[in-house]
């Protein structure tokens, strides 16, 4: 493991970090000054993780840190205590120095959001060239492991959230199979599709701390058991990212992939309808509504906002700040809609489930593991446009079915990382990390001492 010591990293951070250094990533929001205390309160605390600083991202509950979910809204709301991912990270002995800054409330709140931005924590900068974006939702948990001041960090993903960054910051990321790491203490967005994961530098690295979240110490024996040369993968051309360059290195990395498996053959994975997507978002939207409100009604103390309705009028009350970029569109369907109950969502519901079906469970019937690019390489940032079509095309069959994904680097497209991408069946993630690993040493890119972010400033303006 690439270890620092809990100094290094809040060292790291001082020097690169806060908006008045000269790199300004804002990537951590909140720091906890007792974080080294807390772990060694634990009775246990020297499991696979012992003395790691990391970070969890600030909508995950932790002692010593404010989860805000990025929003004004929630600053100064006292939190429960430590969620179960916060309560496993210090038993296997993390340090949790800090929270990760994110796109406010997890990128739910406009479908014109500017990934990595949030009221509380301002805009991440992607480590590798400072004006473009470092992804979102889990853009600082990304950023800040690129950047060096942690080995790991906790994202959290409903569609795309854990994937996106590990692709355009150059890391590692695994979104487990939805379940198979609490979500209490975690605030909501679907809870069927959210689940909390890894980022980190290597594979290594990212399956010991995923190991943690899934209180599952045997994922790490499981991994090493695959015969890695019987797997049998699916290339999916559909889920190509249309940029030439990002495709053109992808088709790069399948000659190793060929090299490494005996069975590789082109997978009939159709790309996903617009009907599907709309189906999704109308999912999302009802379940925001019913999930968050449980959540926020939960946590509300002294007039804190207690449900989706509560926090749309605050934001119009502090539009200055909160629709200072982008409105919340999202948020305001959800606050209208009768959550879970309605029956477009029940409809919705059940057209995706019978899609992916019909459609992804069919491919996974016929290859082990699905692979393609992740997305194109960071775009910069434009508040006036928001977040654009990107690739991407992978994660949203596995969001829908609840399915894992590891990223791991794939190469540079004009000086930008972009990431590969695992997809497999429910609980495959020891089969998935395992050929990870093998194509990370193939590639051999993570343990290349260049393969680090440049920190490249904007050109000065004519």
């Amino acid at each position: 493991m690439n270890q620092i010591s809990v100094e290094q990293a809040r060292a790291r951070c001082a020097e690169i970090d806060g908006a008045d250094t000269e790199i300004a990533l804002r990537s951590v929001l909140a720091l906890d000054s007792d974080a080294v205390t807390r772990t060694a309160r634990v009775e246990r605390n020297d499991g696979l993780l012992r003395g790691v600083p990391v970070l969890v991202k600030d909508n995950i509950e932790a002692e010593g840190l404010p989860c805000t979910a990025g929003s004004l809204a929630l600053r100064g709301v006292p939190i429960r205590g430590d969620s179960t991912v916060a309560s496993r990270l210090r038993r296997a002995g993390a340090v949790i120095i800090g929270a990760a800054n994110l796109s406010e409330w997890a990128n739910i709140r406009s479908t014109n959001s500017s990934s990595g931005w949030s009221a509380v924590g301002g805009l991440v900068a992607n480590p590798w060239a400072l004006d473009h974006s470092a992804g979102g939702s889990s853009a600082g948990s990304g950023a800040a492991v690129a950047a060096g001041i942690v080995p790991m960090a906790v994202g959290t993903e409903t569609d795309g959230s854990i994937v996106c960054p590990a692709s355009l910051n150059g890391v590692v990321g695994i979104k487990p199979t939805v379940g198979s790491v609490p979500t209490d203490g975690v605030v909501p967005v679907s809870a069927s599709q959210d689940t909390p994961g890894s980022l980190a530098r290597t594979v290594d690295d990212a399956e010991r701390m995923l190991a943690v979240l899934m209180d599952d110490a045997s994922l790490l024996s499981r991994s090493a058991l695959v015969d890695v040369s019987a797997v049998s993968v699916g290339v999916v051309d559909a889920w190509r990212t249309g940029d030439e360059a990002t495709d053109a290195l992808f088709d790069e990395a399948l000659r190793y992939v060929k090299e490494l498996l005996q069975k590789v053959s082109a997978s009939q994975m159709i790309a996903t309808p617009d009907d599907v997507r709309f189906d999704e978002y109308t999912v999302l939207v009802h379940e925001l509504r019913s999930d968050l409100d449980g959540y926020l009604s939960a946590r509300a103390t002294n007039g804190a906002p207690s449900s989706v309705r509560d926090v749309v009028d605050f934001n119009r009350a502090n539009a200055d700040v909160e629709l200072l970029h982008f409105g919340q569109e999202i948020f305001e369907m959800a606050a209208k809609s009768s959550g879970r109950t309605a029956g477009e969502y029940i409809s919705a519901r059940k057209r995706n489930l019978e899609w992916v079906h019909n459609n992804l469970d069919v491919a996974l019937s016929k290859h082990d593991i699905l692979i393609s690019p992740a997305f194109m390489p960071a775009w910069k940032t434009d508040f006036s446009t928001g977040h654009p079509l990107a690739g991407g095309a992978v994660t949203s069959p596995a969001a829908i079915a609840g399915l894992p994904i590891v990223t791991i680097p794939m190469g540079l497209v004009a000086g930008l990382p972009v990431g590969l991408s695992l997809v497999g069946a429910k609980n495959s993630e020891a089969m998935l990390i395992a050929l990870a690993r093998s194509l990370e040493k193939v590639l051999g890119l993570v343990h290349d001492a260049e393969w680090h972010p440049r920190f490249i400033r904007p050109a000065p303006t004519q």
